[in-house]
């Protein structure tokens, strides 16, 4: 997929419907039109607060719930992306769910059910760090469920969305694209540091192994479940600051189409004094 020079990064990052992708031809360095860290910094401190004033009209509104999608390799940087792009918004107004491995009351019931309970009310913002799209991704990659099942889940995730679409949430996917030697660099760099020693796990090492496998799900996941009621959005994640950015600004673009707006004050506040 090649990413033409737009000013819209809905439409330069979007993955079209249908669209064939390479993820190897995606350059998860681009920095866009900043070659200056302090620009884009700058640029991002305005889009928030931007993102801070539409967020109070769609809360106010309370008409369309958001669900925001991210999905990523280990260390892309789902927890910094919901860290600086969300920052200053009101946290009334937002719920992040992170997904984890099932547990036997959501193995109980089919894939989706955890995620449905999460999806967000009207109004609401409502972010998910990893989704339903685990189930087409280290499901598949570490063979959990046979073939058969887990490709017929993209039609089932397309429908799911669909539903969801038409009942009022909006919804943005995220796939924050790293590169394989960038991973490297941030896991080490957990290690070098006692304060992020924790975040190391021996098994990022065998995840890293099945590089491959992952890329080849990924694509599949892209170019099956993008469609025009829930795009895809593939992020160049090797500079944190740009990656921020275009997230921050993808997300306000959305809420400026939407155009959410104060309700109508009651009537009759006119001349009203309070003593």
């Amino acid at each position: 997929m090649t990413l033409p020079n737009r000013t819209s990064y809905c439409e330069r990052y979007g993955v079209r419907p249908g669209e064939a992708i390479n993820l190897a031809a995606v350059n998860p360095a681009d920095t866009g039109d900043f070659s200056s860290v302090k620009d884009a910094t700058k640029a991002l401190k305005r889009t928030r607060k931007q993102l801070r004033k539409l967020q109070d009209r769609f809360y106010a509104w309370n008409k369309k719930a958001l669900l925001i999608v991210l999905q990523a390799m280990d260390t892309a940087g789902k927890d910094g992306t919901i860290k600086h792009v969300m920052r200053g918004v009101n946290p009334q107004g937002v719920t992040v769910t992170s997904f984890k491995v099932p547990t036997p009351e959501e193995l109980a019931h089919d894939y989706l059910w955890r995620v449905h309970k999460a999806v967000p009310r009207r109004g609401r913002i409502g972010i998910f760090n990893r989704s339903h799209y685990e189930d087409v991704l280290v499901v598949r990659v570490h063979n959990l469920v046979p073939q058969n099942v887990w490709a017929r889940r993209y039609q089932q995730i397309n429908s799911f969305e669909q539903h969801l679409s038409e009942n009022d949430v909006v919804i943005l996917k995220f796939y924050l694209h790293i590169s394989l030697e960038e991973q490297a660099r941030r896991l080490q760099a957990r290690l070098d540091n006692p304060d992020k020693r924790w975040k190391f796990s021996k098994g990022d090492l065998k995840e890293r192994k099945l590089w491959p496998d992952y890329m080849a799900a990924y694509t599949d996941a892209l170019q099956k479940c993008s469609t025009q009621h829930a795009p895809w959005y593939i992020i160049p994640s090797d500079n944190k600051w740009y990656r921020n950015l275009v997230v921050a600004n993808i997300i306000a673009e959305t809420l400026q189409n939407i155009n959410p707006h104060y309700p109508a004050p009651e009537e009759g506040l006119e001349g009203i004094i309070v003593t």
